[in-house]
């Protein structure tokens, strides 16, 4: 089975580096982080991920501006990207429906289950037909 590669740009080296942990130990997951965006829109380029978790409020170059370049570039601009952000927090998500600009997001403070969830709506895993 082919593991997802899942790129998560964001600026909280803590963040990364627990969230890149948790879904490599199940197997499923090939994750690589960007702490800045610019690193980001490199590295999405680069491994062409299967989906991007992006953060929204990072130095330099915000995800928002992060994911307008991703979408406007030919190789990446197919790669479904979902923000992960303390922006809006979990109990302020009634009547919102998840989305910031039209696209998907996740509020922080993030369990792992939450974030495979995700993954799994976006990248299914295929199963493997035996004979």
């Amino acid at each position: 089975m082919d593991k997802k590669k899942i790129l998560l740009i964001d600026d909280e080296e803590d963040f990364c580096f627990f969230v890149k942990l948790n879904l490599e130990k199940t197997r499923k997951y090939q994750v690589f982080t960007a702490t800045d965006g610019m690193e980001g829109i490199r590295l999405a380029r680069q491994i062409k991920p299967d989906l991007i978790f992006l953060d929204i409020v990072m130095p330099n170059i915000d995800g928002g501006q992060v994911a307008e370049i991703l979408l406007d570039d030919e190789p990446t601009s197919t790669i479904p990207i979902v923000f992960v952000t303390a922006v809006v927090k979990k109990d302020e998500l009634s009547g919102r429906g998840g989305k910031i600009g039209g696209r998907d997001f996740i509020a922080k403070p993030v369990k792992p289950e939450t974030l495979i969830k995700r993954i799994e709506q976006y990248c299914p895993i295929q199963k493997e037909w035996r004979r």
